[in-house]
């Protein structure tokens, strides 16, 4: 079947619109046709060659996204053809150890594994084998993915607002939940106020946090950021001092949600002792961070989070509900929507720091 599709056909080059094949389902498998799919900082650094799951071009990139299933391979039975789904970033096995522990996001079973690796062969350009970002590649008409990577939607779902589900939404509020178990009452730094530490911020509010301190360089994103329950901003200069300014001692809880060594250091020194930093931005591959070894001895926490450590069909459903109930505002996020044949200026207006989040609409 042909379709078209988005193509990384070299490191920092645009995005090209090219005509490519793709296989029906194999075992296992269900082929989606993509609705919605959001454009998330993870995919620009694979277009940067800053990702390391991207290895080489070609690629299909794209991996925030919701659709419809238009068919299933042998062995599908939980979802048929018509039904509306999320596609998570990863579909656990069940059956590993991380699995049997109960950490589906470390899963080594077959199905993340394949999905990491790009995926089975499943998309040809010009009759070579094209590899998909985190084994999805959404920025296309379809994708065919594993079939435990997709989450039922209800009919009513509108489909680019729980795209962002599957990325920003769970990466920032499975953060405050599930990795640093924000507790009611208590004080929270999030800096970067892009798709993600908005999520982080409304994550914040989810626990009940009494301060919420978001920190950037954009004043229109420091806007965003209150409109989605941050107590105070600020232009991100000396985070430590600025923050202390605000929380006596700093703050109970970190969020570093840009990746950049530098600013994780500066979230973590911003923190009381005692206090808890996570990474959920995703780092360069390769970059280290210097921390004062004095701060951590005063029972600091430093942690990292690989997408907001989220079980898909246990975290999915519930983000969804909250959803339907009012209680986060994904739709809110989108600064814009736009089609698939203009990629290339999406990726502009994410670089520039115009939106929080631009949704592609196949």
């Amino acid at each position: 079947m042909l379709m078209r599709a988005a193509v990384l056909t070299g490191f920092g080059r645009p995005l090209e619109i090219r005509e490519v094949e793709i296989d029906d389902p194999g075992p296992g498998e269900m082929r989606v046709r993509i609705r919605a799919s959001g454009v998330c900082g993870s995919d620009l650094k694979a277009l940067d060659g800053k990702s390391a799951l991207v290895r080489r071009p070609p690629y299909i990139l794209g991996h925030e996204s919701a659709g419809v299933v238009e068919s299933v391979g042998a062995g599908v039975t939980r979802l048929t053809p018509g039904d509306p789904v999320l596609i998570a970033m990863n579909g656990p096995c069940g059956a590993c150890a991380a699995c049997g522990a109960g950490r589906f996001h470390l899963c080594s079973g077959t199905a993340r594994t394949t999905a990491i690796a790009g995926g089975a062969p499943r998309i040809r350009l010009d009759g070579v084998e094209t590899p998909r970002f985190i084994g999805i590649g959404a920025f296309a008409e379809y994708a065919v993915v594993n079939a435990a990577m997709c989450v039922r939607l209800a009919p009513e779902d509108p489909f680019p607002a729980m795209s962002l589900l599957a990325c920003g939404v769970v990466t920032g509020v499975g953060a405050v939940l599930n990795v640093a178990g924000v507790r009611p009452g208590a004080s929270v730094l999030v800096v970067g106020c892009g798709g993600v530490g908005l999520n982080v911020v409304q994550g914040a509010v989810l626990a009940g946090a009494a301060t919420i301190v978001a920190a950037d360089v954009s004043e229109a994103k420091l806007a965003l950021a209150e409109r989605f329950g941050a107590t105070d901003t600020l232009v991100a200069a000396d985070l430590p001092r600025q923050v202390r300014e605000v929380v006596r001692g700093g703050t109970e809880y970190a969020f570093d949600c840009t990746g950049v060594p530098g600013v994780l250091e500066a979230a973590f020194a911003a923190t009381r002792p005692g206090g808890t930093t996570v990474m959920v931005g995703s780092p360069p591959h390769g970059e280290h961070v210097r921390l004062d070894a004095a701060l951590l001895f005063s029972s600091r926490r430093l942690m990292g989070t690989q997408g907001g450590d989220a079980a898909p069909h246990r975290d999915l459903p519930m983000l969804a509900a909250l959803v339907r109930r009012g209680r986060l505002d994904p739709a809110g996020l989108i600064s814009e929507c736009l089609p698939l044949e203009r990629i290339g200026d999406a990726v502009a207006h994410v670089r520039a720091g115009r939106v929080a989040r631009t949704v592609i609409i196949p």
